[in-house]
C-alpha cells in the first residue's frame, strides 16, 4: 500500500517493456526500410573531387603505414636473429 491508501500493482510477467508494440514483420521491416531511406536524404555527400581526394590521402596514409609496420618487422627480425643466432 502506498501513503494515500491505494493498492500499487507489484511488476509481474505481465509486465510489458516499454516501447511501440510488436507488431507485423513486415510492416516492421517497411518502416524500418522507411527510416533508413529518410535518414540518407539527410546524408551530406561528398563531391567527386572531395572524394578523390579523401581516397588519395587514405591510400597514401595506408602506404605510408605499412612502411613504418615493414621496417619494425624488419629491424626486429634481424634484432631477433642477432640475439638467437641462426
Amino acid at each position: 500500500m502506498s501513503d494515500s491508501g491505494t493498492v500499487t500493482a507489484a511488476r509481474g510477467d505481465d509486465a510489458r517493456p516499454a516501447g511501440p508494440p510488436r507488431g507485423n514483420p513486415f510492416t516492421r521491416v517497411s518502416v524500418f526500410i522507411r527510416q533508413v531511406l529518410a535518414e540518407l536524404r539527410k546524408v551530406i555527400w561528398p563531391t567527386r573531387k572531395e572524394l578523390i581526394t579523401y581516397t588519395i590521402v587514405v591510400v597514401v596514409f595506408v602506404v605510408i603505414m605499412a612502411s613504418i609496420v615493414s621496417v619494425f618487422d624488419f629491424v626486429f627480425t634481424k634484432g631477433v636473429l642477432a640475439v638467437f643466432g641462426k
